[in-house]
């Protein structure tokens, strides 16, 4: 068993990524950080560091239990990392999922009708209701 492994190599093999590309394209965009640092996709890991993920808006962080570079089984995740990510980050992926269909992403195009009448649902009551407080008075 190897006692180190490529950055890139382990993100895939441990399934934080689904694909080797994928995050070597996180490395290279700074989304990466072990120590304080953002790495490069040949950067190698040890045994023990903690690998933090940026996948907007969360930031997961992992502790490295083995190193591998060879595709795992879902089972065996438990024996390769540690997740050990902050409560206050799942928190914060909870309250985007329940306010996610406000911010559209960027290119993302226009909302169907169904999304379209959630966004009016959720916006009238805050946006027409100062109209007919002025007309009561």
């Amino acid at each position: 068993m190897a006692e180190i492994a490529r950055i890139d190599k382990w993100l895939w093999a441990a399934r934080v990524f689904k694909t080797r590309s994928v995050a070597a394209d996180a490395c290279k965009n700074g989304r990466i950080i072990i120590n304080g640092v953002n790495v490069k996709p040949s950067h190698i890991i040890k045994t023990g560091e903690t690998i933090n993920v940026r996948k907007p808006p969360v930031t997961y962080s992992y502790k490295v239990l083995k190193c591998i570079e060879q595709r795992v089984g879902a089972k065996s995740l438990p024996e390769i990392y540690e997740n050990v990510t902050d409560t206050k980050q799942y928190e914060l992926l909870e309250m985007s999922r329940i306010s996610g269909f406000v911010d559209r992403a960027c290119g993302t195009g226009r909302p169907t009708k169904k999304e379209r009448r959630a966004l009016d649902a959720f916006a009238a009551p805050v946006v027409f209701d100062f109209d007919e407080e002025d007309e009561e008075d």
